[in-house]
């Protein structure tokens, strides 16, 4: 699990070909120093596991599903990524609950520039747009932000988006201070929204079974 709270910019040194994935290797100095073989890192958001490691440099597989899924599709050598170690149970959750598991990308449509923020308008897929709530957390390329305003449920264009205010701290200790206009970021939902609209799914008919489920007395407990 991580927090969305980047502590490093890395960058990609090498792509390899692995079966119907590939193989990175991503200059990580601080995010290595206390790494293991197995260890978790979050790379842009995804959540990768360190395979191979140096002093400054850790190597990942990335599986087909996950370049499918997010912007290490196309990946290449020189590319800036944003790296977070797996929090500690005893850490401060600075950002919120970041699994690292994406929901897929969205699109950069506007940056406004601010006194001394800027805000960043992303469009997302219709079906991600429920879960993401004005005011509500979202990781974008694995950075912990609030979203700040939030489009209409049915927008007259058929975009949905969302805008996130970024402070300079943040435009300067990760990637999203270099995007631009159409570029692609990796997006991940509040786990909260995503546990609510699965529960929502079952139809009206389970619902009596569910609150039996939920008020059955736990191993050890009692009703």
């Amino acid at each position: 699990m991580f927090t969305g709270i980047v502590e490093e910019i890395g960058d990609v040194t090498a792509v390899e070909p692995s079966g119907d994935g590939v193989r990175l290797t991503v200059h990580a100095p601080k995010a290595v120093s206390d790494a293991a073989h197995g260890d978790s890192i979050s790379v842009s958001g995804v959540c990768l596991t360190v395979v191979d490691q140096g002093d400054d440099w850790f190597t990942a597989d990335v599986m087909r599903q996950t370049l499918d899924m997010s912007t290490l599709q196309g990946v290449g050598a020189g590319r800036p990524v944003n790296l977070e170690r797996a929090t500690v149970a005893h850490g401060r959750l600075g950002g919120h609950i970041v699994q690292g598991h994406i929901d897929g990308t969205g699109e950069v449509l506007e940056v406004r520039p601010g006194a001394q923020w800027r805000v960043l308008r992303i469009a997302l897929p219709a079906h991600l747009a429920p879960l993401v709530v004005d005011k509500g957390s979202i990781a974008v390329d694995g950075v912990s932000l609030t979203v700040s305003d939030a489009s209409p449920a049915a927008p007259a264009d058929g975009i949905h988006w969302f805008e996130v205010s970024l402070i300079p701290e943040t435009l300067e200790a990760t990637t999203l201070g270099r995007r631009v206009p159409g570029d692609r970021v990796n997006l991940e939902t509040d786990i909260l929204a995503r546990h609510v609209q699965r529960l929502l799914a079952f139809s009206p008919a389970a619902a009596p079974e569910l609150l039996a489920a939920a008020a059955a007395p736990t191993e050890g407990g009692s009703a």
